[in-house]
């Protein structure tokens, strides 16, 4: 059994990774979590930064989506289903409503598939990322 010190060691991490998480407006690596977290003088393992992350995701607390291979995260605060517009590059996301069920269910039905679920995010550049990749 967890000792009471570890215990609240542990509770006060997973507060300051959430709290963390919550103050950013975009999705986030658990590495960048992690460094923000060093940055501001925070003593957490980025091995905790990830276990408390993934929880988050498996409650429903936190979206998360990957880009080139790496495991992005957002703080959620909607209950229901929803879906994002995000950019690959800095990680802005803004919540979108995707194409109506009967649309999925049309085009599912004529390809003889019936729908258990689905994923919907789509990705491209930022307005601030097209503008500063121009310049």
């Amino acid at each position: 059994m967890a000792s009471p010190q570890k215990q609240t060691r542990s509770t006060a991490q997973k507060a300051l990774i959430r709290d963390a998480l919550e103050s950013e407006t975009r999705f986030v690596s658990a590495k960048q979590l992690h460094r923000r977290l060093e940055d501001d003088g925070a003593s957490v393992g980025l091995a905790t930064v990830y276990r408390q992350l993934n929880a988050l995701s498996r409650s429903g607390d936190a979206d998360t989506i990957t880009i080139a291979e790496t495991q992005l995260f957002r703080a959620c605060s909607q209950s229901e289903h929803h879906h994002h517009l995000v950019c690959e590059r800095c990680g802005t996301a803004v919540e979108i409503d995707p194409p109506s069920e009967e649309w999925m269910r049309t085009v599912a039905d004529s390809n003889g598939f019936e729908i258990t679920h689905h994923v919907f995010e789509i990705f491209g550049l930022c307005a601030d990322c097209r503008a500063g990749a121009a310049g």
